[in-house]
Formats: C-alpha cells, sequence, structure tokens
C-alpha cells in the first residue's frame, strides 16, 4: 500500500475492512465506496481475495468500481494470475461489473476451463459480458466443452451463460446433443429448452432432456402431448384420478411403438 497520502482516518478505515465482524467489515467497504479514494485500493483488493463473508465481497467489489478505471484496472488484472482461487474468482467478478470491452483479452481459456468451479463459473459470466460480437462463435464452441460439468448449480449456470449468449450457440449445442455422454448430451438439450424458452425451469428442462434422449424427439412429443391433454381433461372436470392412469397408459403406448 501507498502511504504517502494514508491519514490517521485513512488507517482507522483500513483497519476497519480487516475487523473480525463482519458488520463492521461492511460498513468500512460502503465508506470507501462513498468515498472513493485510490489510496484504499491495495486494501480493498488484498480483502477480496480473502474476505469470507459474501455481502462484504460483494461491497468491497463496488467499491473497487468506484475508483477510476485507469486506477484499478491494472491492480484486478494482477490478481487474475493468484494462486488463490478467492483472488482470481473475485477480479473476474469485479470486471464483470466494470463491463469494460478492452478486458475481454484478459479472459484466456484456462479462466474458462479452470479446475475450481467459482473461478470457472465467474469466467464464464464476465466472458458473456465481455465478448465481442465476432467472437461469440468462438466462445460459445469453447463453453460447450463444460457441458455436463458438476451439480446442478454449476449446469444452470453454465446453461445460463449460454441463453445469455444467444441464437448463436443453437450449433454447438446440436452438436454436443449428439454427443456420447448422456450427460453432456442433456445438459446440451436442456440449455437449448432454455435458450428457446427462458421460462422453463431447468429442472424441467434437464427432464425433458433425458426424456428426449431416451424416447427419442417424436416419442417424447407424443408423451409431452398425452401429459398436456391428460391435464386439460383435468381442468373440464374430469376425474383428477384418472390423470396419472391417462397420462401413463399415452407414455406407455408411445415407448411401445418401436418394438
Amino acid at each position: 500500500m501507498n502511504t504517502t497520502n494514508v491519514t490517521p482516518q485513512n488507517t482507522r478505515v483500513i483497519n476497519a475492512l480487516g475487523a473480525e465482524d463482519s458488520s463492521v467489515r461492511l460498513q468500512a467497504a460502503l465508506a470507501v465506496g462513498s468515498n472513493p479514494d485510490p489510496v484504499f485500493l491495495e486494501t480493498l483488493v488484498e480483502r477480496c481475495a480473502v474476505e469470507p463473508d459474501f455481502f462484504v465481497r460483494d461491497m468491497l467489489s463496488w467499491a473497487l468500481i468506484r475508483l477510476p478505471s485507469e486506477i484499478a484496472l491494472p491492480r484486478i488484472r494482477q490478481e487474475l494470475d493468484s494462486e488463490r482461487t478467492q483472488a482470481r474468482s473475485q477480479a473476474l467478478h469485479t470486471l464483470s461489473k466494470i463491463g469494460d470491452k478492452s478486458t475481454w483479452a484478459w479472459i484466456t481459456r484456462d479462466m474458462l476451463r479452470d479446475a475450481d468451479d467459482e473461478v470457472a463459473r465467474t469466467a464464464w459470466r464476465v466472458a458473456v459480458v465481455l465478448v465481442p460480437e465476432d467472437e461469440e462463435k468462438d466462445l460459445a464452441d469453447e463453453l460447450v466443452l463444460q457441458l455436463g460439468r458438476g451439480d446442478r448449480s454449476l449446469q444452470l449456470s453454465l446453461s445460463r451463460a449460454f441463453v445469455d449468449l444467444g441464437a448463436v450457440i443453437k450449433p454447438a449445442l446440436e452438436k454436443a446433443a449428439e454427443n456420447p455422454d448422456p450427460d453432456v448430451a442433456a445438459h446440451a438439450r436442456a440449455t437449448e429448452l432454455l435458450r428457446q424458452n427462458p421460462e422453463t425451469g431447468f429442472d424441467v428442462a434437464i427432464e425433458e432432456a433425458k426424456r428426449m434422449a431416451t424416447l427419442g424427439p417424436e416419442k417424447a412429443a407424443a408423451v409431452a402431448a398425452a401429459a398436456a391433454a391428460a391435464a386439460a381433461a383435468a381442468g373440464t372436470g374430469t376425474s383428477a384420478t384418472a390423470e396419472p392412469t391417462e397420462s401413463t397408459e399415452a407414455a406407455k403406448a408411445a415407448e411401445a411403438s418401436d418394438c
């Protein structure tokens, strides 16, 4: 930290940013962001790398983006090469908040493939924010390599990144939907369903994708149509107890049609 212009008041604020009580740290970060001063740059960056509280980290990022970009960005860039995963993740998060398109060149394939899920997740998000239009297809081709990775939360994050890219993702997803790995194929199909209808829930999209993989598109459509018909019948007064039987029988008939 450059101590040239550090006043006693600044020192108290810096100490508060590292206080044991998270509420004190939060208030200190808010104070720094409300009165941006480059003297706090180094402390803010360092705290981002170690701060355990999500809300405090977000306030630290906000304080950073309140500083002039020409001062903050070079220091944030250094953190992208840090050995600390949280430092890398938080630096990427801050870049996404700043949204300076010139920083696109800083987003590498290694970041998009990072072994740490949180770093990779954040890299996907910032890449979608910063990517130039003429490089969107290349980004889609890179992100498709991550399909099927991780738990539901991570897969949903990747799907959202794809959806934010728009129609350019369709060819990459269609190819991935034929992948011999069932997890990759299901994730690709679910993502395409979300692209077509963002209101579709991710869990519903995954189940539909798995059903399509098992039955094939035509049978899956027949099952979906049968379920919709049963729901419509229930809505017009048909016995609720009959709905599962009708839907199940229709599904069985669709499954048996190619036997």
